[in-house]
């Protein structure tokens, strides 16, 4: 099964989000109910493994995490694949992931070496969607810096993704409160 860990988007920021998703040009939105910050992607892995991961993340405590916006921009070299909110990589959001890449190494799922680069994905490129690099760099001007509060994570969920010709479904396995900072 192919799935990540991740934090949903808080509640407060998805109208605003969809509003700016709205004004960009091209590419297949992501729907409001999958808008997350990836933390760990596992590709695809035995069910065994995920109920490992499953058992490690529940004996955790974990923290309320912090989440503040920063741009929206776009995602790729040349050609944009995506377009994303990012976020500040603050402390406590980068221990948070830290600790899940621990758990999922645990669990006995490798994981790559990547820079982290928190983000939300509004909208993707690819396929026959391709970016219009122009317009698009002339619509995040106008769109500007997020209007978006800072705000608390509240909890950490396990996602399967099911890949579609319509794009990816996104389907809660398991899901972990975070404890108020």
């Amino acid at each position: 099964m192919r799935a990540f860990v991740g934090l949903p988007v808080p509640e407060a920021w998805v109208d605003p989000l969809m509003r700016v998703q709205s004004r960009l040009p091209g590419g297949r939105a992501v729907d409001a109910d999958d808008l997350h910050i990836t933390l760990a992607f596992l590709d695809d892995q035995p069910p065994q493994r995920l109920e490992a991961l499953h058992d490690l993340l529940d004996a955790r405590a974990l923290g309320g995490v912090p989440l503040r916006p920063l741009a929206f921009a776009p995602l790729g070299q040349g050609r944009p694949r995506a377009v994303v909110l990012d976020l500040a990589t603050d402390p406590p959001l980068a221990t948070l992931r830290e600790g899940v890449r621990q758990d999922v190494r645990r669990a006995g799922i490798d994981l790559p070496r990547e820079r982290f680069r928190p983000h939300v994905t509004l909208l993707r490129y690819g396929g026959t969607a391709r970016a219009d690099t122009e317009r698009l760099a002339g619509t995040l001007l106008r769109v500007g810096a997020p209007d978006l509060p800072p705000a608390e994570a509240h909890r950490l969920t396990l996602w399967s993704s099911l890949l579609t010709p319509q794009g990816p479904i996104y389907e809660p396995l398991a899901e972990y409160p975070l404890v108020p900072a």
